[in-house]
């Protein structure tokens, strides 16, 4: 997850710093393009952080997932040991 964030916030540094440059003049005001560009970098930039929020809560939601099966499973299997225990136990008399 840490290299997704990583790579994440580099594309978003790196698209909002290309935008800049493109957006710069020489004028003191932004015409309607520039102003048009940098519009589309925020949104793009809003839309990549929410896209990572969303991942992130679909992780989380899969990770506690993940524990409550491997509870389950070493619920199981101590319940098999039990099982095969009494078993033994069983057979011997």
């Amino acid at each position: 997850m840490s290299k997704i964030k990583k790579l994440l916030s580099i594309g978003l540094v790196a698209i909002f710093s290309l935008s800049l440059l493109t957006a710069t003049g020489c004028s003191r005001h932004p015409n309607d393009e520039q102003i048009r560009a940098m519009e589309e970098a925020r949104s793009a930039c809003l839309a990549a952080e929410q896209k990572l929020n969303e991942v992130q809560r679909e992780r989380a939601g899969l990770e506690s997932q993940l524990q409550a099966k491997k509870a389950e499973l070493d619920k199981a299997q101590k319940e098999k040991a039990h099982v095969e225990q009494g078993l033994a136990n069983w057979n011997e008399n």
